[in-house]
């Protein structure tokens, strides 16, 4: 294979690295470094569950080594442009692109291991501060069947959920907060309600640790904001606890905001629903990779 590669192009110049991938050099680097034997045992895998016609290294090459298969992938996560356009960036064709995401989305799944049901926090984890659960929504296609299922009456349109964990973690002298995504849960239709998503998640946080969540989790076992009763106010201490949470809660929103960098969490999503999950998991990895 002649020539610079896009990744070695693409290096030397780290403000538009990170404008392409979300990850800078360095966090893409570490990445490729842990991904490699994934991929590796995966190929394997498959290797020997399909029977060979050729002998190992037999066959036309492949055109994109793996540093470029991941820079296709996250490209793809970042801008969420068609995939004729990245093929056309990379001279490759659309089912290329098409193959290279989806398999590099598993060994990303891998590598990541984002949990998405019965979640335990580490209660060794000492610097733990406060724990914060909202809910996401992404816009769909209209599906063609039980369109009400989907249907958010919140945001008007068909949308997937999903409960987001966001964790903080005690500022260091002189440093940033850490702020990192621990569980992504299973993807929910736009109709289901924050506070069922929750339930079904069964999120286990380690005692003493506080935990809260917005006003859509009234009921469960969040610190959740006081809401005005009938034909009542609040008291002044009531908004201002309101208020103190609202200041606390902005990490989680803040969190949610940086997942939503890479487009294909954003934007509405033009794939098969059953891929949603993987990908949302690997935005949240991306983002702790980044952020946390």
């Amino acid at each position: 294979m002649g020539g610079m590669t896009n990744y070695e192009k693409l290096v030397r110049k780290p403000s538009f690295f990170r404008m392409f991938t979300g990850l800078s050099a360095g966090a893409f680097d570490k990445l490729l470094a842990d991904l490699e034997p994934v991929w590796l045992a995966r190929k394997a895998k498959q290797s020997a569950t399909r029977p060979r016609r050729r002998k190992p290294g037999a066959g036309r090459k492949a055109k994109l080594r793996l540093a470029d298969r991941l820079l296709l992938t996250l490209l793809y996560y970042r801008a969420y442009v068609t995939q004729e356009f990245v093929g056309f960036l990379f001279g490759v064709d659309k089912g290329t692109v098409s193959r290279k995401v989806q398999e590099l989305s598993l060994c990303m799944a891998g590598v990541f291991r984002i949990p998405e049901k019965k979640v335990r926090i580490d209660p060794e984890d000492l610097e733990l501060e406060a724990v914060f659960v909202d809910a996401t929504e992404q816009p769909v296609n209209r599906p063609q069947r039980k369109q009400r299922d989907s249907y958010s009456g919140k945001k008007k349109r068909h949308t997937v959920k999903h409960q987001v964990v966001v964790t903080r973690k005690r500022k260091a002298p002189g440093g940033k907060q850490r702020v990192q995504i621990k569980a992504v849960s299973k993807a929910a239709q736009g109709r289901v309600h924050d506070k069922k998503v929750y339930d079904r998640s069964r999120l286990r946080i380690p005692k003493g640790v506080p935990k809260s969540g917005d006003s859509g989790y009234q009921g469960s076992d969040l610190q959740v904001p006081k809401k005005k009763p009938r034909s009542g106010q609040l008291s002044d201490e009531e908004r201002r606890a309101n208020r103190r949470l609202a200041k606390e809660r902005i990490v989680a929103e803040h969190g949610i905001g940086k997942v939503k960098i890479w487009r294909i969490a954003a934007d509405r999503y033009r794939h098969p629903p059953r891929r949603h999950t993987v990908m949302m998991k690997n935005v949240a990895g991306l983002h702790n990779r980044m952020y946390g």
